[in-house]
């Protein structure tokens, strides 16, 4: 298991964090703009995304170091439940359900299974 002493364990969760904002911004930020022509959201969601790709490539790179792909991936999932639940309800102003939290802690408790030793 990987010491969250070391940089090239924290440097992936802190890139990756931030690279989840950038992907759900160009994933779902348009769905408040539903007005918009969908080619012009494309063109703004394909920008943002760059951004996204910049912060995860050197995530995963920096990230091998210490972590299998499979956290990778794992670690990756569970930033982007936590990011998109916050932009749920702050940016879509969408509640979330009690539903929804035991759908996410499933998917935390299957993300602890890629982490035992």
């Amino acid at each position: 298991m990987p010491t969250l002493l070391n940089p090239a364990a924290i440097w992936p969760i802190v890139l990756l964090s931030l690279s989840n904002v950038f992907m759900t911004f160009a994933w779902y930020g348009h769905l408040k703009f539903r007005h918009s022509a969908i080619f012009a959201a494309i063109l703004v969601s394909w920008g943002i995304a760059f951004f996204e790709y910049c912060l995860a490539v050197p995530a995963n790179r920096i990230g091998a170091q210490v972590y299998s792909a499979a956290q990778l991936k794992t670690i990756q999932e569970v930033i982007t439940l936590l990011v998109f639940s916050g932009f749920s309800v702050f940016w879509l102003k969408e509640s979330l359900t009690w539903g929804h939290a035991a759908g996410f802690a499933l998917i935390a408790l299957g993300a602890a299974l890629i982490f035992r030793a």
